[in-house]
């Protein structure tokens, strides 16, 4: 496959339809189009709680054109209306293309999600290479159930989910562009690539991971490939190449363009796209304090700890990246084009349990071939390309502020005990603890899944809402009875939950208004002037971007803002506790990860106050 002869829409059209022929697609609906004067009506409820009335209703207006019968909203919905009819998933490639691909800032940090996970019982480079190797089985086991069409169907409140994205997982990669990347994926069932890549000490290596018979190696085979390894990579390389992969979209696209120019860079780079994932194996960082050790670690899987630490291991532009450190620590990174936090939680619980079980498999007497490793050839420009890229990730990471902690007052279980969703009861603390900060409320959006429809990805949950505004200006209101407070929370929740399930069922809005948007765009029309309204610039400035990511573990997820001057808080609810992670840039004197931690602690103690019985 010659690649820069193929078009980003082409290429990704490549991936999709490959995927097709999974059987799974056919028992999943089509995602709807959502009605026109609902969209534009929910839209208006959104943002009451963020303009002031005389704004409210200029906006109004222009919504009210818009969507008037005749107008030009109601064109543009025949026409999405149409291509639902004719496409596979009528948004999901243009968001795909539009959030990701034609995104320009840096995957490091902006883009890739990170998730750590509860540290393993070892301490030094022997235990990580077991421990690693166990992980490599238990992918691969992973990964022979999904070619084999084995992986049992996910559901959700009884309907089947979309399994397209698991194929995709593996054997993918983005490729940067000068405008715009794309995503390839190499993956077929029975004749893709058979190698992973490994990396320590900056040094990228391909490990094939299957006998040539097909079937995958036994983990102690691998564990002796990987001492291989580590006996080839005693020293770190001077350059860390993988660093190029965190620049500005931009800019990496012209370093890539100079770096293939040469036959052996372009077989190494080729050889890292191909490979089924990528294992970092981390040498071991400054010991802190436990009280810091879970925002560190979420650091050190998000963007590897800076040019002197860990960064060099990483291939950011890589669909799945397995991250091992000396210490046991442990953690994966995602690219977000490719994949999505669900499917990635399938695939971490199943490792997880894989890793409980003893290896029971002998090793064959076959001698393996010796693992290669990948040389690149550096001159003055790529070297000029990785030094820019070093300074400006240091200066990336020096920016970001993080701060993970685990909330022990309570979890989900005392959240249901109320008969109140633990997600929307936590959105009302999250926007709660936000105004205690900032005196005021924001757009803030929260990620529902589309897998219930064939090739569906996300859409937003909104927030605030005009209940959970009532009840946050109510709450710190020594005039408002306790009683009428909890009756104020109730209904701030359930309007959330409510909102929840619309997204859910795809009937959420800002999917639907990016579509109108694109649809407008594409038969070369200008911009709708709903879009160029102050209160849509307002109300998609994610001054907070949330994430649920309920797993079976003690994981921890972590990324970036989305804008400057916002947060990014992921949260993982438990029976008994929850574990968050808040991030800001230190830029923004305005922003806090830490003071906003603080105040969402004393939030949720306070939401848990109000249920107690009064002495």
């Amino acid at each position: 496959m010659i690649l820069e002869r193929i078009s980003p829409r082409m290429c990704y059209l490549f991936m999709h339809r490959a995927v097709l022929r999974q059987a799974h697609s056919s028992s999943v609906p089509p995602q709807p189009v959502p009605p026109l004067l609902q969209t534009l009506q929910r839209y208006l409820t959104a943002l009451e709680p963020l303009l002031p009335p005389d704004e409210l209703e200029h906006t109004r207006r222009i919504v009210q054109k818009f969507g008037c019968p005749g107008g030009l909203g109601e064109k543009l919905q025949r026409e999405l209306i149409n291509r639902a009819k004719h496409s596979h998933n009528w948004i999901s490639d243009w968001w795909v293309q539009w959030a990701y691909l034609e995104c320009r800032q840096p995957l490091a940090v902006h883009s890739n999600p990170a998730i750590s996970l509860p540290k393993r019982d070892f301490t030094d480079w022997r235990g990580q290479l077991v421990f690693a190797s166990k992980l490599i089985a238990g992918v691969l086991d992973f990964k022979a159930q999904v070619d084999s069409g084995k992986l049992a169907l996910e559901y959700m409140r009884g309907q089947p989910l979309c399994m397209e994205l698991f194929p995709q997982l593996f054997s993918s990669c983005r490729i940067p562009g000068p405008k715009h990347d794309l995503v390839v994926h190499y993956g077929r069932p029975r004749r893709g690539p058979a190698h992973i890549t490994v990396v320590r000490n900056y040094q990228f290596f391909q490990l094939d991971v299957y006998n040539s018979d097909g079937t995958p190696l036994t983990e102690s085979q691998i564990h002796a490939q990987l001492l291989r390894i580590r006996s080839q990579s005693w020293k770190t390389d001077k350059e860390p190449m993988g660093i190029l992969t965190s620049e500005h979209r931009h800019t990496w696209g012209q370093a890539y363009t100079r770096l293939l120019r040469d036959k052996i860079n372009k077989e190494s780079v080729r050889l890292i796209e191909k490979s089924i994932f990528t294992l970092c194996l981390d040498s071991p960082v400054m010991r802190i304090s436990d009280e810091k050790y879970s925002s560190r670690m979420a650091a050190q899987i998000l963007h590897g700890g800076g040019t002197y630490s860990n960064s060099g291991n990483r291939w950011f532009d890589k669909t799945l990246q397995f991250v091992v450190g000396e210490d046991g620590s442990w953690g994966l990174l995602y690219e977000h084009a490719t994949a999505e936090g669900p499917p990635i939680s399938t695939l971490l619980d199943h490792v997880l349990e894989y890793c409980k079980k003893p290896d029971r498999m002998r090793a064959p007497l076959v001698p393996l071939p010796m693992p290669k490793k990948l040389y690149f050839y550096i001159n003055s420009e790529i070297k000029w390309d990785l030094e820019m890229a070093k300074q400006n990730l240091d200066i990336l990471i020096n920016d970001l502020d993080i701060k993970c902690f685990n909330f022990q007052c309570f979890g989900k279980e005392f959240v249901k005990q109320l008969k109140l969703s633990p997600n929307s009861f936590i959105q009302v603390a999250i926007q709660l603890a936000y105004y205690r900060v900032h005196s005021e409320v924001c757009a803030a959006c929260d990620i529902a899944s589309l897998r219930m429809f064939r090739g569906g990805r996300t859409d937003y949950i909104r927030s605030p809402t005009n209940q959970m505004l009532s009840f946050i200006r109510a709450f710190d209101d020594d005039a408002v009875s306790k009683e009428a407070k909890v009756q104020l929370l109730r209904e701030a929740v359930d309007a959330y939950s409510v909102l929840t399930e619309q997204s859910l069922m795809g009937q959420g809005i800002d999917r639907h208004l990016l579509g109108l948007k694109l649809q407008a765009i594409e038969e070369g029309l200008s911009v709708p002037r709903i879009f160029m309204d102050t209160a849509y610039g307002l109300a998609t400035h994610w001054k907070l971007r949330t994430g649920q990511v309920p797993t079976n573990t003690d994981s921890v997820m972590c990324f970036g803002p989305l804008v400057p001057d916002g947060y990014a808080v992921c949260y993982n609810p438990q029976q008994d506790h929850v574990h968050f992670s808040i991030t800001a840039f230190n830029c923004c004197e305005e922003t806090n990860a830490e003071k906003l931690a603080l105040t969402l602690e004393r939030s949720l103690r306070d939401l848990q106050e109000l249920f107690q019985p009064t002495v």
